[in-house]
């Protein structure tokens, strides 16, 4: 299995540091509000990564954290006059339903930064012990950029040419030894949630949390640090220089990085009016069909989301889910249990697109090339099977479908139809639930609907319902 590692910048034989086991950690979002389909891209792209490594037999540690304290969250807390937690909490579930909705497996553990605030501070203890940081006056913490001789290594960027002409990745601060130095941790504003530490009551730095949460549950040496190319600078960048600088060792072996996600060929912006949450295309289409979409392109390459290409995405998934449905319609109607002589040859003839498709996936996890052998495959069958076929064979034939579907995290089932009586049914107990202040019931009987197609709208003339 090949990966394309940013750090060398060249596809690469995956060894794994301790045979049959993959330490994964993958950067999660801030959560202040509904995830965006650009969230969307890694939360898919690396669970499949997670999902073919585990068919491949391994035992994979899959780490993703959530950032739940930040300046956007503050902001937001501020807006509703409630406190961050509730704020970053409440958009932590929504996320988890968006996972579920896209089948994103939970990871192995979803750690939260304000719980590992202690790790944080001993981390940058530790830093300043060895020389890589410094605290200054008004109790920030810095961390000494050009004392790590290796930064740079994963962006390839030159700190002197930084210091020449890059104004906008430069941070503000008159007080540090040199303009390319970043935060740590840093003195509270008024109203902000904080912490207490040796330098001041404050809050750490955003880059230092994924140090601290990747060496407190993976160790101090991963095999894959993944998240989008945003993050490889400063991000990223950053946690190698504090990671690396504290433990002595390699922080992680391989570097993955997706590539950006544009909205008709524009970079996605809430200025230009094309900024869209995945709770946004719910309304519009299954969520299976987003993760089939997001898929059909090398993780790598940049996207290009629009209308006509969903569309293209449903109608592709439709055929493989279809052929999933005849060969379920075929096997409860078998007339013979076991396969003939002829019928052998054409499971072994299946094999080639199983080949293909780990070929495909051998190679740096080419997901668009593994899509299209899942397409041979459903014509293979599609063309050679009828209701005169064993149910050995349609069987088979399936069980391979859905391994195939089941990697890249495509479920084949076709979502039951729900008729106008239950919808009212389900409304009118979803009201009196409301009305009883049980809005656990209330919230559940909305996601059942909106697992069926069905949305819910609560407007000042009552509950309205609409087909997705």
């Amino acid at each position: 299995m090949k990966v394309y590692n940013t750090l060398s910048r060249k596809k690469e034989e995956f060894t794994p540091l301790e045979e049959g086991k993959v330490k994964m950690y993958v950067c999660g979002p801030t959560v202040y509000n509904f995830i965006h389909i650009g969230n969307a891209r890694p939360m898919i792209v690396f669970d499949t990564v997670r999902r073919y490594m585990e068919y491949k037999g391994y035992e994979v540690n899959y780490v993703s954290n959530f950032t739940d304290v930040d300046d956007k969250i503050i902001k937001k807390a501020v807006e509703e006059g409630v406190s961050s937690q509730e704020i970053s909490s409440r958009y932590i579930e929504e996320c988890k339903k968006d996972m579920a909705g896209m089948n994103v497996k939970p990871a192995t553990l979803h750690p939260l930064a304000t719980q590992e605030i202690d790790g944080m501070l001993e981390m940058i203890s530790a830093l300043i012990e060895k020389g890589f940081a410094y605290p200054v006056e008004n109790g920030t913490v810095y961390f000494r950029t050009r004392k790590f001789e290796e930064y740079g290594k994963l962006s390839h960027k030159n700190l002197d040419d930084l210091q020449a002409g890059h104004r906008d990745i430069k941070v503000t601060g008159e007080d540090k030894e040199d303009s390319l130095d970043f935060v740590l941790w840093k003195p509270k504003k008024e109203g902000e949630p904080y912490w207490e530490s040796p330098w001041c009551q404050g809050r750490p730095g955003w880059h230092i949390e994924c140090s601290v949460m990747a060496k407190k549950y993976l160790g101090e040496e991963i095999d894959i640090h993944a998240g989008g190319e945003d993050l490889i600078f400063p991000h990223h960048e950053n946690e190698i220089a504090q990671s690396e600088a504290c433990n002595g060792k390699i922080f992680s072996k391989y570097w993955l990085h997706n590539g950006f996600l544009n909205i008709d060929n524009r970079k996605m912006s809430k200025s230009l009016g094309n900024f869209f949450t995945v709770r946004e295309i719910s309304e519009k289409y299954d969520l299976q069909v987003l993760r089939f979409f997001m898929l059909s392109a090398h993780y790598r390459s940049p996207l290009n989301f629009s209308a006509e290409l969903m569309e293209a995405a449903k109608n592709g998934l439709e055929r493989i889910v279809n052929a999933a449905d005849n060969l379920r319609h075929l096997l409860k109607n078998a007339k013979r249990a076991f396969m003939s002589e002829e019928e052998t040859e054409i499971w072994k003839g299946s094999d080639a697109f199983v080949e293909k498709f780990e070929a495909a996936m051998d190679d740096d996890f080419n997901t668009a090339d593994a899509i299209a052998s899942v397409f041979e495959l459903v014509k293979y069958s599609n063309t050679r099977v009828n209701e005169e076929n064993s149910g050995e064979l349609l069987e088979r034939l399936f069980k391979r479908l859905e391994q195939l579907c089941d990697i890249l995290g495509i479920v084949l089932e076709k979502k039951e139809q729900i008729l106008d009586e239950e919808i009212e049914r389900l409304i009118t107990e979803r009201q009196a639930a409301r009305k009883d202040k049980n809005f656990a019931r209330a919230d559940e009987i909305r996601e059942i609907l909106l697992n069926k197609g069905i949305i819910l709208e609560d407007t000042r003339e009552g509950v309205k319902w609409k087909r997705a």
